[in-house]
């Protein structure tokens, strides 16, 4: 896993702030000076943060579990739906579903919907509706997918956040918080950074910007994936050779062994015996 040098976060524009004017105080630990009325933020403390949270993230693709990436300010949408499909996470990049994730059972219904109405038309079942219901279906089924088909594969709540804009997707976090869900974000000098668990100080306007540190997060997250499908292999590799058998078994194996050297001890005293006499 790479982190971005300072140079590769400068040329992506990562340090420019907001205006002087638009500063939540809470970011003064971050940001580095003022020029021109705009803080510029501090891409040493940039670097350090987005490493701490690329080595979490890591861990938590390897455990097997779904980060949620949530994004719904333009500049923003394209890049982070590409990133997350590349390491298969779900991804929110239109309207955020109030009550998504503190009324998760509701979304899954909504979901489980949107795969009813897939079955109706595998089977049949949708040809043989009038036509203005079939419109209605098709129409619902659009608006379905659009807010919610990023999420399809989502059965449960996600172990983790990763937002970009906390200003703009206050109500996501806020329901994370709620969760006691952790919150990675790029968080700009207007915003709050109390709210969030790992905090990358950055520029989150510009796209360049988004997509370096999304580069360097999903790329963590595809090594931890892999570190994951590498141990799968050995471990089933081992149950092969009979190194990774249950404790059970290998108990078994061993009282069925200890069974055979009890059975065998008889027999070999009586051969002694035996042997004895012809000695004398």
């Amino acid at each position: 896993m790479s982190t971005p040098t300072f140079d590769q976060l400068l040329e992506a524009g990562c340090h420019f702030g907001h205006l002087k004017r638009k500063w939540n105080p809470a970011m003064a630990p971050y940001i580095f000076m003022e020029r021109n009325g705009i803080h510029i933020i501090d891409l040493y403390k940039t670097a350090a943060k987005l490493d701490e949270a690329a080595n979490a993230l890591k861990s938590i693709a390897k455990s097997g579990k779904k980060v949620l990436f949530v994004a719904t300010k333009k500049q923003a949408k394209q890049v982070v739906a590409e990133k997350a499909q590349t390491v298969g996470m779900p991804y929110v990049i239109e309207r955020w579903p109030g009550g998504m994730l503190t009324n998760f059972p509701t979304i899954r219904k909504a979901v489980k919907k949107m795969t009813a109405i897939d079955k109706m038309t595998k089977d049949g079942t949708f040809d043989n509706l009038s036509k203005r219901e079939k419109l209605q279906i098709t129409r619902q089924r659009a608006k379905l997918e659009k807010t919610l088909g990023s999420i399809a594969d989502l059965n449960r709540l996600p172990s983790a956040l990763f937002v970009v804009d906390v200003l703009k997707e206050r109500i996501a976090v806020a329901e994370a918080n709620r969760l006691g869900i952790p919150v990675f974000a790029m968080v700009d000098t207007n915003s709050n950074p109390n709210d969030v668990d790992f905090v990358i100080p950055a520029n989150d306007d510009a796209s360049k910007s988004i997509e370096l540190i999304l580069d360097t997060v999903c790329g963590a997250m595809a090594e931890g994936l892999e570190e994951r499908k590498v141990e799968k292999v050995d471990a089933a590799a081992a149950g092969e050779n009979g190194e990774g058998a249950p404790r059970r078994e290998r108990r078994r194996v061993s009282r069925g062994a200890r069974n055979e050297e009890a059975a065998e001890a008889p027999a070999a005293e009586e051969a002694a015996a035996e042997e004895a006499p012809a000695a004398e």
